[in-house]
């Protein structure tokens, strides 16, 4: 298989019209075979993450030969060197012709390995892997309406909870729980908490581990995330937590719980409307909502200089806001933003409402939300 490159970026057949600026049509061109390399090296990237790659050119901390590399990671020698190939002239990993071995600068591992955690961008790339096996059904939404369900994304569960003990779990202890005055003494002394859109449950099962004097429930829609969060918590030992398939919809405690968390769940529902109004009917007058979500803007010219705003809308079209549209829901999309964020809680009936961000995340908003 090829594909047709130009070798030269030729002029353009609207060149001569009046205003044609040929230096921006050979600027764009350039950029656009630049985005071609660099969407390779995701699926490359991605490939690294999952087979283990990345993290044994890690371990082995010095120039390797490819059988070398192979047999660290336990994989096949002519797939490594292929791979190795792409993230060379990539200019990922360095290559040493004289000795024909490879090796992957500090630098770079500090930003594709496990040890890396929370830094580790490898693992998002598996996002764009997934992506590419449902693009026909998108493909189709685009033209005929309607969305792609949850249960086509085969990997979603897996690559989220990764995502999240990286971006979640890792910053709970020291910054997300910090943000609210009293709320690390309250979960020590015991209260009730529940995690709105939980997948997978690991940031509850982390404070559920921490906190053994506070009772905690998950509530998620997939069963295959509920299944495996029960499954994990008793492998941990864990008797203060519970997973129940429940739709954020649908929520029908009444002032049950001292606090509900949502982590990157609102904008991903069918009915968000009726997610908050069910969580601050959930809550105990006093209690209080702790929710992460997306730090963009309401407004598409605001997140002109947001460092990664092609990434969120292209995760909006691709996932988040065709799940909610594939069942007739109102498809908020990733980049639903703080504006409308703060309408809607308000008419939940969320009158005080704090918006809180990490120093070293650029992605999240905390908002720390109580009814009076």
């Amino acid at each position: 298989m090829s594909a047709s490159i130009p070798a030269t970026l030729a002029p353009s057949e609207n060149s001569e019209e009046a205003g044609f600026d040929a230096a921006r049509h050979e600027a764009f061109g350039q950029r656009v075979v630049g985005m071609l390399n660099d969407a390779s090296l995701t699926f490359m990237l991605s490939i690294g993450h999952r087979t283990g790659l990345l993290d044994a050119m890690r371990r082995l901390d010095r120039p390797a030969a490819t059988h070398e590399i192979a047999d660290e990671a336990g994989l096949e020698e002519r797939y490594v060197r292929e791979w190795l190939g792409a993230l060379v002239t990539g200019r990922v990993v360095e290559y040493c012709p004289e000795t024909r071995t490879y090796s992957l600068p500090a630098e770079h591992a500090a930003w594709l390995t496990r040890a890396a955690t929370p830094n580790n961008m490898a693992g998002v790339m598996q996002f764009m892997a997934m992506f590419g096996k449902i693009e026909d059904h998108v493909h189709d939404c685009f033209q005929n309406g309607g969305g792609v369900p949850y249960e086509r994304f085969e990997r979603f569960h897996e690559i989220m909870a990764e995502e999240s003990f990286q971006t979640v779990v890792a910053a709970l202890d020291d910054y997300v729980l910090p943000l609210v005055d009293g709320l690390v003494e309250s979960l020590e002394r015991g209260i009730d908490a529940v995690d709105v859109g939980c997948g997978r449950g690991l940031a509850l099962m982390h404070m559920a581990g921490r906190f053994p004097k506070s009772n905690f429930v998950g509530y998620d829609f997939s069963n295959e995330a509920i299944e495996w969060a029960n499954d994990e918590a008793a492998r941990r030992g864990l008797s203060n937590i519970r997973f129940e398939v429940r739709d954020a919809a649908k929520l029908d405690d009444q002032g049950r719980f001292d606090v509900v968390f949502a982590f990157d769940a609102i904008h991903d529902q069918i009915d968000p409307h009726a997610m908050l109004a069910g969580i601050s009917r959930a809550l105990k007058n006093d209690g209080l909502f702790l929710a992460q979500d997306i730090r963009s803007s309401s407004h598409l010219e605001k997140n002109l200089e947001h460092p990664v705003a092609p990434f969120l809308y292209t995760i909006s079209t691709m996932h988040c806001m065709t799940v909610s549209l594939a069942h007739a829901g109102c498809g908020l999309g990733t980049c639903w933003g703080e504006e409308l964020a703060l309408k809607m809680l308000k008419e939940a009936g969320f009158h005080d409402v704090v918006v809180h961000t990490l120093e070293h995340d650029i992605m999240n908003n905390y908002y720390v939300c109580r009814k009076q």
